[in-house]
């Protein structure tokens, strides 16, 4: 975790971040859009908004510009790269209210839909159960919550196999060879990568109801659940 906070506050790492998932996450701009479609199933025309992980702001932006009227309250640890999200909106930024911190730095709500992108798979098991109870705590009764992270079958022969997809999907994604191997080994030893009936179980524990898989990227998956 330590390497992972360094990185959020290096200046030059938080400079780049924006071109980072596009290039590190299989259809990233595509979940995206995904996930503002499942918001707007059931979120109104002026629905405030959860962000939690939102440093660097390419989802709060995604969304702002799907649906105009929509109001965010967006919560990242890094105060860097909350700067960065705020030059990421542009002339969207007064739409979005940042908070540094972690979910309990969270306002009450309640929210009409939240989202936690590429976030959850830098924490361990007993606080992602937390972080998922705090955040359909701060939600309406039905509201959406839409999840996304690395999620790989945990077998002997399967987790390999899954690392050995997404180093491919790098190299042609055009990445360096050093930094696809930095990629694979951060996830393999630095993250704690969980199997997606673990992940579902999680959200089940946190009192969601019908957590759908709707996005799975060879080792990122994406849900979609509801308060």
């Amino acid at each position: 975790m330590a390497d992972v906070q360094n990185m959020f506050s290096d200046p030059q790492a938080v400079a780049r971040y924006t071109e980072g998932p596009p290039r590190f996450v299989p259809g990233y701009s595509a979940m995206l859009s995904m996930a503002a479609i499942l918001l707007a199933e059931r979120a109104r025309d002026d629905a405030r908004i959860l962000v939690l992980g939102a440093g660097g702001g390419l989802e709060l932006k995604a969304f702002a510009q799907a649906h105009r009227g929509w109001s965010f309250d967006g919560v990242d640890p890094s105060a860097a790269m909350l700067g960065l999200a705020s030059q990421t909106l542009g002339s969207l930024a007064p739409r979005a209210r940042l908070h540094q911190g972690y979910i309990d730095d969270a306002p009450e709500g309640p929210f009409d839909g939240a989202t936690c992108l590429l976030t959850l798979h830098f924490v361990d098991v007993e606080e992602r159960r937390r972080t998922a109870s705090e955040i359909r705590r701060r939600l309406k009764r039905r509201a959406p919550f839409v999840v996304a992270h690395l999620s790989a079958p945990n077998g002997e022969e399967e987790r390999p196999l899954w690392l050995s997809r997404y180093s491919a999907f790098l190299a042609a994604s055009g990445v360096e060879p050093d930094q696809a191997a930095a990629a694979r080994n951060a996830v393999t030893n630095h993250l704690e990568i969980l199997a997606p009936t673990q992940d579902e179980a999680i959200l089940r524990q946190a009192g969601f109801s019908d957590p759908t898989l709707f996005y799975t990227g060879f080792t990122f998956r994406g849900w979609v659940a509801y308060a």
